[in-house]
């Protein structure tokens, strides 16, 4: 008995016609009765009763349909399931991530899945999070690392909220505290200067708010930089930033760090992807090793 045998079986079946389901599966009606015929044999009984207009199963035949049905379903899962494994060893992931989490949390959780998956191409789309969103939307990523909830709900998006994190002050190393305080107080900003991030940066609108909320207008010294440029700025001595605390720990000796008194600022990781569509093999891998890196258990959310 051979798959193709079973294929063409259930071809005639659902159309009870010869000549339709050759059509259907692509081969010559010819060849197709005769891969019936050596089925029929194999099996030791006919599968249809023929009559001329009239094709229909024998009690055979209705006993083999849902079996062979089940056996051609099996292949086709055991052949995506080989793809699947197959794509592991080749392929391409497309990452979105803000600039501070491709320099807080992705570098060791990169290494991890390259170490693992050395032969899958990951290309990293550096971005805030309302430009990620928009490129996941339309199919340009595989996944994005976003700040929640999301700048612009999309019901076609899926997230999970990875972790929650701190923000601190960092400055240079010999540039006083804030307010001369330890934690220092969103108050405290008040007529320092800041190196701040450009506009469309999650951080900023962030530390803006807060300041504001504290009914002052944040005086800047350098704006417009990304996380690597404010961080130097901020070594050259020119100001304070308000940075993740995971980016802070990675920053080096040359700035100071000081948390914010309570109760301070937080903000929310998401792992974002398309609701419509599953991601390839590929992407589902780093997905679940992010998940395991921030001890994440929960399913996405709509």
């Amino acid at each position: 008995m051979q798959f193709q045998q079973l294929h063409y079986f259930v071809a005639v079946a659902e159309t009870r016609h010869f000549t339709r389901a050759a059509e259907m599966v692509h081969v010559a009606q010819p060849s197709l009765s005769q891969q019936i015929r050596a089925l029929e044999r194999e099996l030791g009984a006919d599968l249809f009763l023929r009559a001329r207009g009239n094709i229909t199963l024998t009690d055979a035949g209705e006993a083999l349909l849902p079996l062979a049905r089940r056996i051609l379903a099996d292949a086709d899962t055991a052949r995506h399931e080989v793809q699947e494994l197959a794509q592991l060893r080749s392929g391409r992931v497309r990452l979105g991530a803000t600039p501070s989490l491709c320099t807080g949390l992705l570098p060791d959780v990169l290494r991890a899945y390259h170490d693992r998956y050395p032969g899958i191409r990951l290309m990293i789309e550096e971005n805030g999070s309302h430009d990620l969103v928009r490129e996941l939307a339309r199919g340009a990523l595989d996944l994005a690392l976003v700040v929640l909830p999301l700048p612009t709900p999309s019901p076609a998006l899926l997230t999970t909220e990875l972790l929650r994190e701190d923000l601190v002050v960092v400055s240079g190393r010999d540039v006083p505290t804030p307010g001369g305080h330890h934690p220092v107080r969103i108050a405290d900003l008040a007529g320092e200067r800041l190196v701040m991030f450009r506009h469309g940066y999650d951080l900023r609108e962030l530390t803006v708010s807060a300041c504001r909320a504290e009914g002052f207008e944040p005086a800047f010294a350098v704006e417009g930089g990304e996380m690597d440029a404010v961080l130097g700025f901020v070594r050259a001595g020119l100001g304070h930033a308000v940075v993740p605390r995971m980016v802070a720990t990675r920053a080096g000796q040359d700035v100071q760090v000081t948390p914010l008194a309570p109760p301070g600022l937080h903000r929310t990781i998401g792992l974002a992807r398309r609701g419509d569509v599953d991601p390839p093999r590929a992407a589902r891998e780093l997905q679940r090793m992010l998940l395991e890196t921030t001890g994440t258990v929960r399913e996405p959310a709509a």
